[in-house]
Formats: structure tokens, sequence, C-alpha cells
């Protein structure tokens, strides 16, 4: 009856005019950031985070929570019809979708992706609703030293899923932790890394550095590889699948909803994982394995179904524990302190209007997504066809004024164009930026929760190894870092990130 009442509750939020309007605003534009190649939900959410502070809390994150699960279908719809990914989790995808295109099945092939993509959301809400409340009750009980221990095994997570080598994806979180310290330390009052500028006092700003590094770093990028963006466009006839079709990918849309249910929720796993994982598990259990990489719709409807709960269910530990498990979860976090409101076990008690308002936004957001992205795939599979030239002078005019308007200070503006050229050389010499984000977050986090457990203690560092679920975590922690020294586990990771990029 309680969750009934929180269901309730979360719909008043949800479905109020202005919610409404911000959620269909947020899935549209995620849609058409999704068909994009390069221009992905991260850098998105970070060039539209400035103009969400003037509303409020709940319609700001429901705007932005659509823009990142709309991205996740937006990218199948150029994956099948052009061979061309819009988001990293999507190239799974084009394996057998763009096959199926190919065949004359290209509407079959979209319906597949987008009944997956509904189905999966549908069950990583109400996953979120089940679980989160379970989870934010036992983090109550967290104390500086779990936080601490959760936090480290969060960071090392991300550097061993980055792509790239991982001594580079270490580089990039010890520069993000060293860029979180930037500004005035709270305990003793002394200024850090701040060179006597007076503008460094009270830290990088979060918006400033993501804009920088994923929105004009990806600007920049894109207008690099410009020719490669042209392709040809399957045509789409029926938006209906067979009678066949649903007996060949109900199993692999459950099964694909499973996993991205439980990978999700893991840290630094996210969606890329996720679709990937899904589409080797059904290709060794399908009986349709030798249809794989031909046009098999088990090789679409799995992955869809994946990336898209973990989409939904990485919101959970974001949420209950305030841990951000992927770069756009930082954006969120950043959107949310900003706002005023600190992530954590506390949101559902103190805040419960805008957890079960965002939840209940999910599953309306994806059922927009159902009956909106299917009319218009030929509005989508031409946008990819605008010169990019036209587009990158507008993008880079309208994050300057959402930069500027933050503090209106000018020199928000300079930094932002900084860590864009900062953004374009990692792109350019293979180095993740999704570590360093995590780590600007995670990093004067574990810095405070360090400081608290050792306060505590009386400075004994034992007291991380006396809490079990501290121990447990610095454990797994510990074994993920041995796992990395060896061979066969670099091996497959290196074979893992070819197959990815």
């Amino acid at each position: 009856m309680e969750i009934f009442n929180d269901f309730l509750l979360g719909f008043s939020t949800a479905t109020t005019s202005g919610n409404l309007l911000y959620c269909f605003l947020g899935v549209l534009l995620g849609t058409a950031v999704g068909v994009l190649p390069g221009l992905g939900p991260v850098a998105t959410i970070s060039m539209l985070l400035p103009f969400t502070f003037g509303l409020p809390v709940d319609t700001a994150l429901i705007m932005l929570a659509g823009i990142f699960y709309g991205s996740q279908y937006g990218g199948s719809t150029t994956a099948i019809l052009m061979n061309l990914p819009g988001e990293a989790s999507s190239v799974v995808t084009t394996l057998d979708g763009h096959e199926m295109a190919k065949q004359g099945k290209a509407g079959r092939a979209l319906a597949a992706a987008a009944i997956s993509s509904f189905f999966a959301g549908t069950v990583g809400t109400l996953f979120i609703a089940a679980s989160a409340p379970l989870l934010a009750g036992l983090a109550l009980t967290f104390g500086p030293t779990e936080y601490f221990s959760l936090i480290v095994l969060g960071l090392i997570t991300s550097m061993v899923l980055a792509s790239g080598s991982l001594l580079t994806a270490f580089g990039m979180a010890l520069f993000g932790a060293i860029l979180g310290m930037i500004g005035t330390d709270v305990n003793s009052g002394a200024a850090r890394f701040t060179f006597d500028t007076p503008n460094l006092l009270d830290g990088l700003n979060f918006v400033v550095v993501a804009t920088g590094i994923f929105g004009l770093g990806d600007v920049f990028a894109n207008l690099e590889n410009e020719r490669s963006r042209s392709a040809g466009v399957a045509a789409v006839s029926s938006l209906f699948p067979t009678r066949e079709d649903w007996k060949r990918m109900c199993a692999p849309i459950m099964r694909g909803t499973g996993i991205g249910v439980l990978l999700g929720v893991l840290p630094g796993a996210g969606v890329l994982l996720a679709s990937f994982s899904a589409y080797a598990l059904e290709k060794k259990f399908s009986r349709h394995s030798t249809e794989f990489g031909k046009g098999a719709i088990e090789g679409v409807a799995a992955p869809e179904a994946a990336n898209n709960a973990a989409a939904q269910t990485c919101f959970i530990p974001m949420l209950t524990l305030g841990l951000p498990g992927t770069a756009t979860m930082a954006l969120m976090i950043g959107a949310l302190v900003v706002q005023g409101v600190q992530p954590g076990p506390e949101i559902l008690t103190q805040q419960p209007s805008l957890f079960w308002g965002l939840v209940v936004s999910m599953w309306l957001g994806n059922l927009m997504l159902l009956f909106l992205n299917l009319p218009l795939v030929g509005v989508w599979a031409k946008l990819i066809s605008v010169p990019y030239h036209y587009l990158f002078p507008m993008i880079c005019v309208f994050v300057a004024i959402g930069v500027y308007s933050i503090n209106n200070s000018v020199f928000d503006v300079y930094m932002m164009a900084l860590f864009g050229v900062l953004g374009y050389f990692f792109r350019k010499v293979g180095a993740e930026p999704a570590p360093l984000i995590l780590a600007m977050i995670l990093g004067p986090m574990a810095e405070e929760y360090l400081r608290r457990a050792l306060l505590i203690s009386h400075g004994d560092p034992s007291v991380f190894l006396t809490s079990p679920l501290s121990l447990g975590t610095l454990v797994i922690a510990a074994l993920l870092l041995l796992s990395i020294i060896s061979p066969r586990f670099r091996k497959v990771r290196e074979e893992g990130l070819q197959e990815a990029d």
C-alpha cells in the first residue's frame, strides 16, 4: 500500500503541465542528440545544464533524465538505417540492425528496438521503485568509512571499464581529483592550487569543466570528422514485427532487460557493457546463432533492451547513495547540488516528491519515445545529413551564453574554452575523459569522508578494516586491482574495447 501511495505522489508530480512539457522536450532533444554521432548525452547535458538552473529542481532533473534515456533510443535509429551508431552503446545494434535494413527489414528492426526499449524501460523503472528505498535504508547505516570504501571501489571500476590503457585512465582520474581540490580547504581555510587567482578561491565550477571537455571537445572532434558523417539512408516500409519476429525476440528482450538492470546498478559499468554483454549472451544461447551478424532480430532486441534498462537503473546509486556510476550521473549530481539538493539516502524522506516524480517520469518518457519516434524516423535520418559547419557556430554561442549565465563571469567562459581544447586533446591521444569527471566529483567526497573517519578514530587507519561492509568493499576493490595485473584479463579487456571501437 505504501508503494502505491508513493506512485500516486510521483504521478501528481510528473504529470503537472510543466513537468510533462520538459519531459517531452528532454526525450525529444535526447533522440535528436542520439542520432548525431559524437555529440552524446554527456555533452548535451553539459551544454544544457546552465539553462536548467532557473527551473524547479524536479523539472530540471526530469528534463535531464529524458535527454539521457532518449539518447539511448535515438542512437539505434541511425545505427539501423545508416550503419552509424549515434551512441557507443548502439555499436552492437549496427551488426544485425543494418543488415536487416539492407534486406528491406528496416521498419521491423526499428520496431524491435522501440519495443525492446519500452519494455526494458518499464522494468527498469519498476526495479528502481522496488529496490531504491531498500538501498536507501541500508545507506542510512553507512558511516564515513563505508562511504570512503565505496567511493574507492567506484573510482577503480570506472578506470577498469574506461577505454584506452589502464595507465591513461588512472592518470585521468588523478587529474580529475586534483581539479576537484582546487579552491579553499574547508577545514584549514588554506587556498589550494589557486595560483593567487581570486576566481579560483571557490574552486573550479563543475559545469564549466564538463561543458568544455564534453561539449566543446566534441564540437572540435566532429569538425575534424565531418566528411565521414555522410551516409545513405535505408528505406523504411512496415513498422510492425511479424508473428515470427515476436516469437524470436520476446525471450531476448527479457534476457537483455535482466542483464541491463543488473549491470546498470554497478558503478562504472553503464549501458555500453550491458549492450555488449547482452549481445554476447544471446549469440551463445540463441537457436539462430548462425544468423547473428547477418540480420538476426535477436541481435537488435537484446542489446537495445539491455542498454535502455541500464540507462534507467544507473540512477539508483546516484539517488540513494549520492555516488555517480557514470559521467552522466556525475552531471546529474552536479545539477542537484547546484539546485541545493544533496543526493543520498535522505532524498527519499526529505524530498519524496522529487524522487518518485523522477521515477514516474521515466516511464512516461519511455511511453513518449514509443509513440513519438517511429513516425519521425525519416526526420531523424535526415538530421545527420545537415553539414556540421552550419551547426557548430550555434552550439558554441549556445554553450558560451549558458556558462556565462552561471556566475555572469567571463573567466568561466575562458576556462570552458581551455577545457574544450583539453577535451579535444584527450580524444586525439585516446584518453577517455569520463574517469576525470567522476574523480572530480568523487575526489573531494573521498577526501571529506577520509578525514571524518580518521577524526573519529583519532588517526587510526585500521578503522577501514574493522567495519565488515568497508572491509568487504575494499577487498573487492583490491581483487579488481589484482585482476588488472592478470595478462588474461588485459587480453579480454583489450579485445572488448577493440570491438567497442
